[in-house]
């Protein structure tokens, strides 16, 4: 009897866990898309551009989305699933409202003027263009709230290269040394190359062309690289927005560590699709620098080994305030990501 009490309990405790968050997500979303509706002139959300007023319905209905999404996702056995079915609703919802830009009318560009949907050419475009404008800005605030969540949860191309990975099959990881090497070198081409381009003035048409080139490498990449190895080689080598975001990550506080609990198992390396477990990495008690927080192997480990740390509060604490924070995110990137 004692211990159905003392489960009875901790499930009691769960589930006011998961409704507080719930509750929490739903308000910090609502209370971001409201300063978006306030501040920002003309209107950015869609919703007030479609209808005078639409945007506060728009506001409502997506905070109830992000609390609805912590319910669902606060179980880790279920996370990986839903974080993989919204990832790619966003992106859809983004390159919907590309085509619908592009052909029917500019109100579904956020400003009304087309940019590549290249999430790869951001730290290019900051050469390119010669100065820092919104998206750089966004980027690295993003990275500074929720580490590496940008590469698992709220980029657009993203998506596709986690899926290209596949849940299942053997996955063939280069070497960290020749990752590292790839990533490196794409990023400095593609400053490089960036910076060329303004420095001699070559004509926007040319540039467009080089851009577009660049994009189906990636696209070729998750295609044929990612699907093939199993591994989100886009993602994690090719991608320069990718390689900034590795790095970058370690000016959030937020950290994945191994506990004491864990049996070198291997399961969590074969759930990783970002090749940021491999048995060197587990020896080491804590993924390679490729990690983005995904949350994917705490499903997959059968030791409760996998923790979220967070400046001194408990393991718990910090998955569950993590997982608030990146579904605030994805929230507001649903209702105001477009190209």
């Amino acid at each position: 009897i004692n211990y159905l009490c003392v489960d009875m309990r901790k499930k009691i405790n769960i589930q006011k866990g998961a409704v507080l968050g719930a509750i929490l997500t739903t308000i910090v979303a609502g209370m971001l898309l409201s300063v978006v509706q306030v501040v920002v002139k003309p209107p950015l959300l869609l919703g007030e551009r479609l209808l005078p007023g639409g945007g506060w319905v728009q506001i409502v209905l997506a905070a109830l989305f992000g609390g609805w999404l912590y319910l669902q996702m606060f179980d880790r056995k279920r996370r990986g699933v839903w974080r993989r079915r919204i990832w790619l609703l966003f992106s859809i919802v983004f390159f919907s409202q590309l085509f619908l830009g592009i052909f029917v009318d500019s109100m579904f560009l956020m400003s009304g003027k087309l940019h590549f949907p290249i999430p790869g050419l951001i730290p290019a475009g900051v050469f390119y263009r010669g100065e820092v404008s919104f998206m750089p800005f966004l980027f690295l605030v993003t990275i500074l709230l929720s580490g590496g969540a940008w590469c698992s949860q709220l980029c657009y191309f993203g998506a596709w290269d986690s899926l290209a990975a596949g849940k299942n099959g053997k996955r063939e990881v280069p070497s960290s040394k020749m990752r590292s090497r790839m990533r490196w070198t794409v990023l400095f081409v593609f400053i490089g190359v960036a910076s060329a381009l303004r420095g001699f003035g070559v004509p926007v048409i040319y540039s467009t062309g080089i851009a577009v080139f660049a994009g189906c490498v990636g696209i070729m990449i998750i295609w044929f690289v990612s699907k093939r190895r199993h591994v989100a080689m886009h993602c994690s080598s090719y991608c320069p927005a990718g390689t900034l975001v590795m790095y970058l990550k370690y000016v959030s506080p937020w950290r994945l560590r191994l506990n004491d609990r864990c049996r070198h198992c291997m399961a969590c390396t074969r759930v990783c699709r970002y090749g940021a477990l491999s048995k060197a990495d587990v020896l080491k008690g804590r993924p390679a620098i490729n990690c983005t927080l995904c949350g994917d192997c705490l499903a997959g480990c059968r030791h409760d080994a996998l923790e979220y740390h967070f400046w001194g509060i408990s393991p718990i604490l910090a998955e569950r305030l993590w997982l608030g924070t990146t579904l605030v995110l994805f929230t507001c990137f649903l209702s105001i990501a477009r190209v």
